[in-house]
């Protein structure tokens, strides 16, 4: 896979493209990425990208002729060729401002699958409306939230992106067994030593026993969901987490999780009533 960013400031991406994952997916050649700076495509003498807003009104707007010819220049074909073969061709283009759709890990799985992904990253007060109207295929944003420009924005894309490609993680399973690929949080997860301060590993993930270590797993994934993102489980529950939410039930102390926990299994057995 391919991913291109747009971006007037390359050197963001210096440490990015040089550590932990995306270094070892560059290396292994898993997956190829490069920054191209708008300003290479400036016609202007000073390399202004930038100008006043029509209508008035404060700050900058990135120009859209820069942004343009810097996708079409990474894609290699005019944009109006993108939009007439998109079917047929697996690239795929996208802004990364506050008005998109929320990022999500169902979105890193769809934005995987391109052979192409062109991340186009806005600075100053914004773009010229032009660039999210004809220019790209969506928006997306990855919070209710301002930052100063895209590039952060566009480094979460494309990790998570990245960690979706077969053969980039090291172990297997490691992408399937994080948080929001299933659509539960992950459970709590210890290491060594056993003790320390008082505070005690769990006894059953000592206990060596695989089939009950993989229960409270999932018993714990959906109680952290349940009192953390509540909005992860307004969907029809598996018979397995519906039975581990009764398991669960059966041996917290707090009230408000047993109030919590209460609630989730009435709901998800109404609905399964309801089906029936």
């Amino acid at each position: 896979m391919k991913i291109d960013i747009i971006s007037l400031f390359p050197e963001f991406f210096d440490a990015f493209f040089t550590h932990s994952i995306i270094k070892r997916a560059l290396q292994a050649n898993r997956l190829e990425m490069k920054v191209t700076n708008p300003r290479e495509f400036s016609h202007s003498k000073h390399g202004q990208v930038d100008d006043t807003p029509y209508g008035g009104g404060a700050g900058m707007l990135m120009k859209a002729p820069p942004l343009f010819e810097a996708v079409e220049h990474v894609l290699q074909i005019p944009i109006e060729e993108h939009r007439c073969t998109k079917g047929s061709h697996k690239r795929h283009v996208v802004f990364m401002g506050p008005t998109g759709r929320p990022f999500t890990q169902e979105k890193a799985r769809e934005l995987a699958t391109y052979d192409q992904l062109v991340i186009v990253c806005g600075h100053y007060e914004g773009v010229d409306y032009r660039v999210e109207e004809h220019l790209v295929d969506e928006t997306i944003s990855i919070g209710d939230y301002v930052l100063t420009g895209g590039e952060l924005p566009a480094m979460v894309v494309a990790d998570a992106v990245a960690r979706m490609i077969p053969g980039v993680l090291g172990a297997t399973s490691g992408a399937i067994e994080d948080s929001f690929y299933h659509p539960v949080l992950e459970c709590p997860q210890y290491t060594k030593p056993q003790e320390y301060r008082g505070m005690m590993v769990p006894d059953i993930l000592l206990s060596g026993h695989h089939k009950h270590i993989e229960q409270w797993r999932l018993e714990e994934s959906l109680k952290r969901t349940a009192l953390l993102r509540h909005d992860l489980l307004q969907r029809e529950l598996t018979v397995d987490e519906l039975k581990a939410l009764k398991r669960l039930l059966d041996r917290v102390d707090s009230e408000e999780e047993q109030q919590v926990l209460s609630k989730l299994i009435e709901q998800s057995t109404f609905t399964e009533e309801k089906r029936k």
